[in-house]
């Protein structure tokens, strides 16, 4: 049995070590747990609120950059991953082939979808014709499978949740200039929504994807001195399109392969903000993509019904006049102290506590921002203005370290 699933309360100090302070954190701010399936996670409904936040960002970048959202097939038939050698041979050590179905077995094997250029390529040789057709820019949310025999929650599972866009150009040019773009993206949203200082950069031939001509990414850099891959952007080139037979009529009539990309990012960023602004009391959140931007703490008295009743109205002013957007929550769960929410919340890392008792309302403050407000203006006020020099003030921190 583990440390942490010993002592629910216990965080190793990132000093003594940094992995288990990982781990620790991730299982105790209930992000995610192992699963009975080896080398695959849980993402328990705090992680996933933290992901949807990210991929809502992201999302919106990817639609801002003129792409736009599909789905394709989870199983991949054998033959279409064997058109193109570099890519099988990179990729082969971590498919998961299904070989039964029904309780019969297959003609073909599938493999359980570890990235989708093959099955996009097939599909997309009967959809282009004409330079017409071009640019096609897409992207697609789901889950992928690659076999992994040392794993650690979020940062590498056999399975996890990415979004990978896929697009074809007339020309080089053009899908040169999309590999910037969205690497820019990627940028974009660690360093602005998640406050993680990246550098960017081009692999080596042996790290670039398999079938790429080169491969760009950011790396994030992490609290303990590491740089976290967080990104990646691809040039495929005709490589793709000559194995599987895409081919379309250029404005000169003649027939030419499209130019392709590819580009991705995974649950793995969860883990790098983890790393990059966690300390030893847990999790440390940017305010644009935490799950719960403020949480208010009511502090009631039985032996005070008049001053718990203030309370109450303080808090429901709080929660009413709030500004639109402001991911609120109010604990007001029973038979727990005080000291004990706060810890709680600290460790998820909520951006935000207010704590609202009697004798704060007299005094027409709520500790945890600015006393002069009253609660309810405190609360809207130090969202609405703390996003900006929180996310610059996490960002020069990590930049420090």
């Amino acid at each position: 049995m583990s440390a942490a699933r010993a002592d629910p309360k216990a965080i190793t100090p990132q000093s003594k070590d940094f992995d288990r302070w990982y781990v620790d954190t991730v299982l105790r701010a209930e992000l995610a747990d192992y699963a009975p399936v080896k080398g695959c996670m849980v993402i328990r409904p705090y992680g996933f609120a933290l992901w949807e936040n990210i991929q809502r960002a992201l999302d919106g970048m990817i639609k801002r950059t003129g792409h736009e959202n599909m789905y394709f097939p989870l199983l991949i038939p054998e033959s279409y991953l064997k058109k193109e050698a570099e890519h099988v041979e990179g990729f082969d050590p971590q498919v998961a082939w299904v070989t039964q179905g029904g309780g019969k077995t297959l003609d073909e094997r599938l493999a359980i979808r570890p990235t989708s250029e093959t099955i996009i390529c097939s599909m997309y040789k009967d959809w282009i014709h004409s330079w017409r057709d071009l640019p096609v820019k897409i992207n697609q949310w789901v889950n992928v499978y690659r076999w992994e025999k040392r794993t650690r929650l979020f940062l590498r599972t056999a399975e996890f949740l990415w979004q990978e866009g896929h697009t074809f150009h007339e020309t080089d040019e053009q899908a040169a200039e999309e590999v910037d773009t969205m690497l820019g993206c990627y940028r974009e949203l660690a360093e602005d929504w998640l406050a993680i200082p990246v550098i960017a950069g081009r692999k080596t031939e042996s790290e670039k994807f398999p079938g790429a001509r080169y491969t760009l990414s950011i790396e994030g850099m992490m609290a303990d001195g590491w740089a976290l891959q967080s990104g990646t952007s691809h040039h495929l080139a005709q490589n793709f399109s000559r194995a599987y037979g895409i081919s379309f009529s250029d404005r000169s009539n003649q027939e030419q392969h499209p130019h392709q990309t590819s580009w991705g990012l995974s649950t793995r960023v969860i883990g790098a903000v983890i790393m990059a602004h966690g300390d030893d009391a847990g999790l440390v959140l940017p305010p644009r993509v935490a799950p719960v931007q403020v949480v208010v703490v009511p502090i009631v008295r039985s032996n005070d019904p008049d001053g718990s009743a203030l309370v109450e109205q303080a808090v429901a002013r709080i929660v009413d006049e709030l500004p639109e957007g402001v991911r609120l929550r109010v604990d007001n769960r029973e038979g727990i102290r005080p000291g004990e929410k706060y810890a709680h919340w600290e460790l998820r890392g909520v951006p935000l506590r207010l704590v609202v008792g009697a004798q704060d309302l007299a005094a027409r403050r709520a500790r945890g921002c600015a006393p002069a407000a009253a609660p309810r203006e405190c609360a809207g006020n130090a969202v609405r203005t703390s996003q900006d020099p929180a996310r610059r003030a996490k960002h020069r921190r990590c930049n420090a370290r």
